[in-house]
């Protein structure tokens, strides 16, 4: 390896303590105020997405929790509802959503917070991602509700043990789905955590499958496997869907959300330091929204990447060219040609 080569990878692998990031002394690990990093540049990258896109990954991803209901009723039949072995595939609907790359609610409880917390996207861009992500994972899971529902893809054994688990939870007071969905919120934040704090998909593939089992396990509950659950319910004509959705899907859903947002994401959030995001800002240039953007909506994603080469003007008019990284690229406005009320010109 050519010097050259050598010291820059030596210059790489050093963290800012200048200890060696890799080798048999070091662990080979990110620290917390790295993996905050990652998620924020991701989230950045991911929360301009266009409305189309976020849609229907979102819906690919709530047909793919179907899987994980169908699964684990046929699972429960075929055990006859053994408490462990009723469950052990669960996860695999949610190994399909996080490995595959699409949208699912209680995941965007953790990356655009974390901007929204860092001031990098409004309020109106978070707020517009989970309404977005949350009908399209219901449209998905109601989708594949009425599938199992109306075809022959369950047993007769297995659509009485899928009646069972759903009606359970439409037998489960307020509350206590509540605290339960709380913990599957903390869960499935927990995971979008480790997942940036993992190098590759073997490992992935176990976080996702060990953490997602304990939901089963622990009688927990997760708002899109749920209202695949309650819709299942209802076009069987077991209950109404009103009374599905306010004693059943609400608080699941305000568990799931309080879960991921205040036991991972703020906790988190205030655990890391003020240098978290020292790298990604350029010269510790303040990139932030204003309070009045960042309540009713301003610039979203990209707000601090490398930008094209720019120009500097002399006293006597002339123009000299600046080193390229000396500039910031504007953020991005709000995405689909939302108004937020706010103006900015094209050179801001």
């Amino acid at each position: 390896m050519p010097d050259s080569d050598r010291d820059l990878r030596e210059s790489v692998e050093q963290s800012r303590h200048g200890a060696p990031a890799v080798g048999a002394v070091v662990r080979d690990r990110f620290e917390s105020n790295e993996v905050f990093q990652r998620i924020i540049a991701a989230a950045d990258e991911e929360i301009d997405i266009g409305l189309r896109e976020l849609f229907f990954s979102s819906l690919a991803g709530g047909f793919a929790i179907t899987l994980t209901f169908l699964i684990y009723a046929s699972m429960t039949a075929s055990t006859d509802g053994h408490p462990i072995l009723s469950g052990i595939l669960y996860p695999i609907g949610f190994v399909y959503i996080i490995l595959g790359g699409y949208q699912l609610y209680t995941e965007n409880t953790l990356p655009p917070v974390a901007l929204v917390l860092e001031r990098l996207a409004s309020l109106p861009a978070l707020l517009r991602i989970w309404v977005v992500v949350l009908i399209g994972n219901f449209a998905g899971g109601g989708l594949g509700a009425l599938v199992l529902a109306y075809t022959g893809v369950f047993s007769p054994e297995a659509a009485t043990a899928a009646t069972g688990i759903a009606m359970a939870g439409m037998e489960t007071p307020f509350w206590d789905l509540f605290f339960k969905a709380g913990f599957a919120g903390l869960i499935v934040a927990g995971v979008v955590w480790l997942d940036y704090a993992v190098r590759d998909t073997i490992t992935r593939f176990f976080l996702i499958y060990m953490a997602f089992l304990m939901i089963p396990y622990a009688n927990l509950y997760h708002v899109v496997v749920s209202f695949t659950e309650v819709m299942y319910l209802v076009f069987l004509g077991s209950i109404g869907i009103i009374p599905g959705l306010t004693g059943f899907i609400l608080p699941v859903l305000l568990g799931n959300t309080i879960g991921g947002v205040l036991l991972v994401t703020v906790v988190n959030y205030f655990q890391t330091t003020e240098r978290r995001l020292e790298s990604a800002r350029k010269d510790g240039a303040e990139r932030q929204l204003t309070i009045r953007e960042w309540l009713i909506g301003g610039p979203v994603g990209r707000a601090y990447v490398p930008a094209r080469p720019a120009v500097e003007a002399t006293p006597a008019g002339e123009q000299l060219d600046v080193d390229p990284t000396d500039e910031v690229e504007p953020p991005i406005a709000e995405p689909d040609g939302a108004d937020d009320g706010l103006e900015y010109s094209e050179d801001e």
